[in-house]
């Protein structure tokens, strides 16, 4: 009786290396999404390891409440973009991919950056400008304009609502209604300076429908 040669060594196939490879190519197909992103994560870091009490006058320095905005707006607009309040990096990390990655991969970087820094820049000086006018009217205390207001909310808010144009057609009211509504109650019902610029930051992204249409423009072969 011949003894049996030994079986050849069983490969085992792994589903890691697609599923890596295709989370890259996401990933290099909405670059400015995922530095912003990494940008966000380092801070946060940075955030952690201060004390409560120097984290809250360190995030009011980039702050863009009255007081900041009447010192330095160009600084306080472009730094309150870096730095979340409340140090939770992964809702935003899932938020990110949801949102600002779909729209950057349709629109283009240069266009959603032009959305970003539209809602962003924009809803803050909205909802800051309404502030002052409650706190010049004695609707709110002065001490309201040293309000901590840092963060990429309103941003996302611009995002979420360009994206109404990236649904198809048939569901297209559904998802706009859905945004009216996720952003419009706490409007109505809270009336809070933040809950304004939310909702203005919708706005601004539904204007943005312009940036559409060059888009199509420049995607559409000229006759001969």
């Amino acid at each position: 009786m011949t003894p049996s040669s030994p079986a050849p060594p069983t490969r085992h196939r792994t589903t890691a290396g697609p599923w890596i490879r295709s989370a890259g190519s996401w990933i290099r197909s909405s670059p400015g999404t995922y530095l912003w992103l990494a940008a966000l994560f380092v801070t946060t870091v940075v955030v952690h390891q201060m004390s409560p009490d120097f984290e809250e006058d360190f995030l009011r320095q980039r702050s863009t409440n009255i007081h900041e905005l009447a010192q330095d707006p160009v600084r306080v607009l472009f730094a309150s973009a870096f730095w979340i309040d409340g140090g939770r990096w992964l809702p935003y990390a899932f938020l990110y991919t949801v949102f600002h990655a779909p729209a950057e991969r349709w629109l283009g970087t240069l266009r959603w950056l032009t959305v970003v820094v539209l809602a962003h820049i924009l809803a803050s000086l909205a909802s800051e400008g309404v502030l002052a006018w409650a706190i010049r009217h004695g609707h709110v205390p002065p001490s309201a304009a040293d309000t901590l207001d840092v963060g990429v909310s309103y941003a996302l808010a611009g995002v979420v609502a360009v994206l109404t144009y990236r649904v198809p057609p048939s569901w297209r009211n559904v998802y706009l209604f859905a945004v009216l509504v996720l952003y419009g109650i706490p409007l109505v019902t809270g009336r809070t300076f933040t809950d304004l610029g939310h909702f203005t930051a919708v706005l601004i992204g539904l204007a943005c429908y312009p940036l559409i249409r060059s888009r199509h423009r420049t995607k559409t072969p000229v006759a001969q």
